[in-house]
């Protein structure tokens, strides 16, 4: 029987056509036609949550729906409307007017966060010679201030500064007072001038000991470090401080195991992992994993179980690729799970024939078709 019951609604881009007669399990699969013309397939439950909202041709939902930010203000800037740019990720870049008069352009993002509040004159006016504290003489690092100098491009305060080893450099006032500048370059390299004191910190299960005499490619610093566990290893400064490393590797093994113990492994098949498989869709452009188009527009289809990659075909239809996909999910996928199902409610009922007969469930395709052995009847 045909369903009506979702045709003309709208989901987001899509618009659904009808109930294209396909099953997804037990879902009922909606031929959807999208605003750029292109037609997808998609069961209730993805379009009433909205994760499938179009064909594929807007990646991001971002992309295709923005606030419409016109005349509200921010800070010193008013936003007249859309530039008609994006950034790479497909995020509006809007038109803003100054109260000063000049033009900017920013996102929703930076004009609600507060990121950007003027076209850049508030800036230049806070490095103004009365807004602008004075640093001569004073000492930064390696750096002593000699004098100041003309404003960056962007207004901002710059100042000429000399060095120990006597080479005289221009920098920001913003980066000498932060500590982001310290030298001229000369101490970039020298990992007992920039490195961290760590000793004794503890970072996850690891404590800090001392600092270690090597570099990588890049030249950061290592420091020797002792896991909660008794193993020492030599650690990357930066991964400690960002929180990358936190044991010598022995609570990744403590989650593995955990996990193992909570999942059911058969012929190196995860049976938790085969559901969820099951009642997902792929992440591609076809909406199905295993499903893609070919560049003479014919769609191949695919599986891949236990450990085995089955090519399904090559159709010049979408719907006939789909089911293909569907059918062969149904038969090695849902057939295990349904077999497992079944062994392990005779193994409860009979122990002692479970240990005589461990589970059993082996493919073999023969001219197209996949033929199931197993010990569950």
């Amino acid at each position: 029987m045909i369903k009506t019951g979702l045709i003309n609604q709208r989901f987001g881009m899509l618009t659904v056509i009808e109930d294209s007669g396909l099953r997804k399990g037990n879902s009922a699969l909606w031929r959807c036609r999208c605003d750029c013309g292109g037609e997808i397939l998609a069961v209730r439950s993805e379009l009433v949550s909205g994760t499938v909202q179009n064909c594929g041709c807007v990646p991001r939902p971002a992309r295709s729906k923005a606030a419409d930010l016109i005349g509200q203000r921010f800070g010193k800037l008013t936003v007249t409307g859309d530039s008609g740019l994006r950034t790479g990720e497909g995020v509006i870049r809007w038109r803003c007017k100054c109260d000063c008069g000049d033009e900017t352009l920013a996102t929703r993002r930076q004009l609600v966060s507060g990121n950007v509040m003027s076209c850049g004159c508030v800036p230049k006016q806070y490095a103004s010679k009365s807004h602008a504290e004075d640093l001569t003489g004073r000492q930064f690092g390696e750096l002593t201030v000699l004098r100041r100098v003309e404003n960056d491009k962007a207004g901002r305060v710059r100042w000429l500064r000399r060095c120990s080893c006597g080479r005289e450099v221009v920098v920001r006032a913003l980066h000498l007072k932060s500590g982001k500048t310290r030298s001229c370059g000369c101490k970039k390299y020298d990992t007992s001038y920039n490195k961290y004191d760590l000793t004794g910190q503890r970072f996850g299960r690891l404590t800090a000991l001392y600092h270690v005499n090597m570099e990588n490619r890049v030249k950061s610093s290592y420091w020797h470090c002792r896991c909660d566990c008794g193993k020492e290893l030599d650690v990357n400064t930066e991964s400690l401080l960002r929180g990358l490393t936190q044991s010598c590797g022995c609570w990744n093994r403590e989650q593995s195991e955990k996990m193992h113990d909570h999942m059911h492994y058969q012929d190196d098949t995860c049976v938790e992992m085969l559901k969820r498989s099951c009642s997902t869709t792929g992440k591609n452009k076809s909406g199905f994993r295993g499903l893609f188009q070919m560049k003479n527009g014919k769609y191949r289809a695919s599986i891949t179980f236990q450990g085995k990659h089955y090519n399904l075909g090559h159709y010049d239809s979408f719907d006939r690729a789909v089911q293909a996909q569907l059918d062969a999910e149904e038969v090695l996928h849902m057939g295990y799970i349904n077999a497992f199902k079944q062994y392990e409610e005779k193994a409860k009922a009979d122990p002692a024939w479970a240990e005589e007969n461990p589970f059993f469930y082996q493919v073999i395709r023969t001219n197209g078709e996949f033929c199931i052995q197993t010990n569950v009847i």
